[in-house]
């Protein structure tokens, strides 16, 4: 028996036509980790091959006839994953589909499917791939929230020396609830720490020249989750396992010394701070009320991060319905004043599943509302709803004012030459911020070219709401 897992591309934001500096674009791609975690979990007896479409287009008429696929996608990827069922199913091979966006919209998966697995999928996983060898598929699983403790390694040893990033997971869901986020409603409300000896046992298996932790915040927001990755992070000292590494984490990353140096020691070069909004009034319309600490110096925090060379990005969103003209402008000076060593600007979205979404949707503001076709534009990066004080072409244009001040090229040499003095000791935690300011200044120029395209006839993606907006569950 033969399965063939698949993570497919967005052909909106595709990483694999390279033009001549989209090849700085390997630095942000990284294994798929959920497939290579079931492809560890499949029993021996079932052959497996994992395909990753964001290293280049996969002949699928070529290769072997497999006896199952399976396909996850998030929500950007979901129209090229049904594109890529309806070619197997039409050869008679069952597909099986899960991820995040399969569990938002399983009714409006099951109808490109025929198995829709939600949730997490380690603990029913062994049983979907029993009954595809009976040929007796039930159409729904439901994986719900896997045991820690019983979470698999993923298969490093596949696609060796395709990516410049390794991969590996510690925690799994968050209690902030933010409204734009889909995170809690996949992986729950709190934060499920993976054992330490399981997570120091997997990382002997990644090989690459720099790891990314893909938790959504790697070190939790109370003291018994900081104690854990004081932990982790000790144990990979002792280990000798510090290959440089970035993470994902919320300011109070800046608030322990002792967390600080260990993350450094254990080999941290770089930090992603979800930032969102610069204002206290746009963090509670997104409902991210833990940034909200009245007289915080988050310049201070930068600082201190960067003392222990750690460089810090960080992320913004525009489009919040307390975001006024000029926002692009007003969040470039503050990345300014914070310090920052890059940032990332991002279109408030309203993913299948949040509460965001669901608020647009009783007020008819989604416009990019043709699913499944539309949700191809739902990285981030598009306009997709009504914004409460811009049109499509104004957001953009707001966007493109972000980029324009905050990635001008005297900014990006000035950050550059602050980063070669922190960090001339350490050249790979340098080389982060190089390709970190050069690939967002021209994937920016790339990103504006496809938004003034659509910006021309955004209003006729769809224009009947109430047939449009429900396929979320």
């Amino acid at each position: 028996m033969r399965v063939l897992l698949i993570n497919p591309d967005n052909p909106v934001v595709t990483l694999t036509e390279y033009g001549k500096w989209d090849k700085l674009n390997k630095y942000r791609v990284w294994k798929p980790l959920g497939l290579l975690t079931l492809a560890n979990l499949t029993p021996a007896h079932w052959d497996v091959d994992v395909i990753d479409e964001n290293l280049g287009p996969a002949d699928y008429d070529r290769m072997p006839r497999p006896d199952v696929v399976g396909l996850t996608a998030f929500t950007s990827q979901a129209n090229r994953a049904y594109r890529i069922a309806a070619l197997f199913r039409a050869k008679g091979v069952p597909v099986i589909m899960g991820g995040i966006h399969a569990t938002m919209c399983e009714d409006e998966a099951l109808q490109h499917a025929d198995t829709v697995v939600t949730g997490e999928a380690e603990e029913v996983w062994a049983q979907v791939l029993a009954d595809a060898a009976a040929g007796r598929l039930q159409r729904r699983y439901a994986g719900g929230l896997a045991q820690t403790d019983r979470i698999a390694a993923a298969r490093h040893d596949l696609f060796a020396g395709k990516y410049y990033f390794g991969a590996i997971q510690t925690t799994r869901g968050c209690p902030l609830c933010c409204n734009f986020c889909s995170v809690t409603v996949f992986n729950g409300g709190r934060f499920r720490h993976r054992p330490v000896e399981h997570v120091i046992e997997e990382l002997r298996h990644v090989k690459e020249k720099f790891i990314l932790f893909v938790d959504d915040n790697l070190i939790g927001t109370r003291r018994d989750h900081i104690a854990y990755s004081k932990e982790l992070f000790r144990a990979m000292i002792r280990e000798g396992l510090t290959t440089p590494w970035i993470c994902q984490a919320t300011i109070n990353f800046a608030d322990d010394e002792e967390l600080l140096d260990l993350a450094r020691r254990a080999g941290c070069v770089g930090v992603f701070i979800g930032f969102e909004s610069t204002t206290e009034a746009g963090l509670v319309a997104i409902h991210k009320k833990f940034n909200i600490v009245r007289g915080k110096d988050i310049p201070g925090s930068v600082r201190r991060i960067q003392k222990h060379r750690i460089s810090v990005v960080g992320s913004f969103i525009m489009g919040i319905d307390t975001d006024e003209k000029g926002i692009g402008e007003i969040t470039a000076r503050a990345c300014d004043t914070y310090g920052l060593d890059a940032a990332n600007v991002m279109i408030l979205t309203p993913l299948p599943g949040t509460a965001l979404y669901r608020e647009m949707a009783e007020q008819q503001r989604i416009i990019a509302s043709n699913y499944p076709e539309d949700w191809q534009y739902y990285t981030l990066c598009h306009p997709v709803a009504q914004y409460r004080n811009f049109s499509w072409p104004e957001l953009n244009d707001e966007i493109h004012r972000f980029n324009e001040i905050f990635y001008s090229y005297g900014r990006i040499i000035r950050r550059l030459g602050r980063l070669v003095v922190r960090l001339w000791r350490n050249p790979r935690a340098l080389a982060v911020g190089i390709v970190a300011n050069l690939s967002y200044r021209f994937n920016h120029i790339r990103d504006m070219r496809v938004n003034e395209t659509r910006s021309d006839t955004a209003p006729a993606t769809s224009t009947d709401h109430s047939t449009n907006v429900g396929v979320a569950h």
